[in-house]
C-alpha cells in the first residue's frame, strides 16, 4: 500500500514540475495574455471570464468530490449505504439552474464581442486597408489605397484602425498578431476573410505568426507589425513610392536585374512573385526570422548584411521547403548583392521615433 502511494506521489511531483517548467516557456511579445490593442484586450477579458467560470466549477466539483470521499467512505461499523438523493427535485433544479446561469454570464459578453469584432470597417474614413496574402513561408502586404506592396513587415500608424483582408496564394494559413488581435484563416480558392484591429497610442514592434500548420517551415513563418508615429508613416509611404535605386557597380546591377528582379521587386522594377525587397535594409528581420538586433533574447542575431548573405547563400537551409531556389551567384555577386540590399534603407523614421527606439534598446540592455 505504501509503495503504491509513493509511486503516485512521484508521478504527481513529476507532472507538477513539468507543468511549472512549461509554464515558463514562451515570449512576452507572442502572448495573448499581454494585450497592447483594444481588440486584444477585449479578447483577453473574454478569456478571463471563461477561465474564472471554469475555475469556479472545477473547485466546487472537487470540493464536493473530496467531501463525499471522506464523509461517506467505508469504515468499521458503518457499512450501510448512504441516504440516496436520486429524484430530489430541489437538488435537480439547483444543479440545472446554476449551469444555465453560468452559460448566460459567459454567453452574453461573448456574443456581443464576437459580433462587434466581426463588423466590416473597410468603409471607415480613417481606416487603413491592408490586403494580406499568405505564401509558403512569407507574408505579402498590399496597401491598395496607396498602391504599395511590401513583405514581412506591416508598417501602420499609431492610434489607427487597421482593416485586414486576408487570403492565401497556396495552402491554408492563419494570420495572427497575439498582442493586437486574434487570428484569422487565409483560405484558398479566392476566399477572403476580414478582420480589424486598433493600434495602440504608442509606437512599438509586435510579432506576428502563422497559426495554422502549413508545411515544414510553418514555425518559421513570422512577420512584424511596426507601429510608427504619423510623421514616420507618411515618410514611409513616400519612400516606398520613390523610384528604385540599383547597385552602383554595373556588374552587380546587371546580375541583380537578371537573377533577382525576375521574381522580386524593388520600387517600380521587378516581378511580383516573391517578397518585395524595397527598404529591406531597415526592416527588423530578413526572411522573417533572421533578427537584426543585438538583443540577446532573440536567436540568429547578426547584421543586415550577414543575414542577407546567409539567406542568399542557401535559402533552404534557413527555411526548408520554401519556394526560393538556390540562386547561382559568384562570390563577388553574392557579396555585392548582399551589401546592396543591406544598404537599401528608406530612412523614414522621425526624430521622435528614433529617440523612442534608442530608449527602448537601452532599457532592454539594462
Amino acid at each position: 500500500m505504501k509503495k503504491r502511494w509513493l509511486k503516485w506521489l512521484r508521478l504527481t511531483t513529476l507532472l507538477a514540475g513539468a507543468a511549472l517548467l512549461l509554464s515558463a516557456c514562451g515570449r512576452a511579445d507572442l502572448s495573448a495574455l499581454n494585450p497592447q490593442g483594444a481588440v486584444a484586450k477585449e479578447q483577453l477579458d473574454l478569456m478571463k471570464i471563461s477561465i474564472s467560470i471554469m475555475t469556479l466549477v472545477v473547485v466546487v466539483v472537487f470540493l464536493i468530490a473530496i467531501y463525499v470521499l471522506f464523509r461517506f467512505r467505508r469504515r468499521p461499523g458503518n457499512d450501510g449505504i448512504p441516504v440516496q438523493v436520486e429524484g430530489n427535485h430541489k437538488l435537480e433544479i439547483v444543479w440545472t439552474v446554476i449551469p444555465l446561469i453560468l452559460l448566460v454570464i459567459l454567453g452574453v459578453p461573448t456574443v456581443q464581442t464576437v459580433f462587434a469584432q466581426a463588423q466590416d470597417h473597410s468603409k471607415d474614413e480613417n481606416a487603413v486597408i491592408v490586403k494580406v496574402t499568405a505564401h509558403q513561408y512569407w507574408w505579402e502586404f498590399e496597401y491598395p489605397e496607396e498602391g504599395i506592396v511590401t513583405a514581412q513587415e506591416l508598417v501602420v500608424p499609431v492610434d489607427s484602425r487597421i482593416v485586414i483582408e486576408a487570403k492565401t496564394a497556396d495552402v491554408l494559413h492563419s494570420f495572427w498578431i497575439p498582442a493586437l488581435a486574434g487570428k484569422i484563416d487565409t483560405n484558398p480558392a479566392g476566399n477572403v476573410n476580414r478582420m480589424f484591429f486598433d493600434t495602440p497610442d504608442k509606437t512599438g514592434i509586435f510579432l506576428g505568426k502563422c497559426a495554422e500548420l502549413c508545411g515544414p517551415s510553418h514555425a518559421l513563418m513570422d512577420f512584424k507589425v511596426k507601429v510608427v508615429d504619423d510623421e514616420s508613416y507618411a515618410n514611409w509611404l513616400a519612400a516606398m513610392k520613390a523610384p528604385a535605386v540599383l547597385p552602383e557597380d554595373p556588374a552587380i546591377a546587371d546580375a541583380f536585374q537578371k537573377k533577382c528582379l525576375s521574381c522580386h521587386a524593388v520600387g517600380e522594377l521587378g516581378g511580383p512573385v516573391y517578397p518585395n525587397l524595397t527598404g529591406i535594409g531597415d526592416r527588423e528581420t530578413v526572411a522573417g526570422i533572421l533578427v537584426n538586433t543585438d538583443n540577446p533574447q532573440y536567436w540568429n542575431e547578426g547584421s543586415v548584411y550577414e543575414n542577407i548573405y546567409r539567406w542568399l547563400e542557401d535559402p533552404q537551409k534557413i527555411k526548408p521547403g520554401n519556394a526560393m531556389p538556390k540562386v547561382e551567384l559568384t562570390q563577388e555577386e553574392l557579396e555585392g548583392i548582399s551589401r546592396y540590399l543591406a544598404d537599401y534603407k528608406l530612412n523614414y523614421e522621425s526624430e521622435e521615433l528614433k529617440n523612442n527606439d534608442a530608449t527602448s534598446d537601452k532599457e532592454e540592455r539594462q
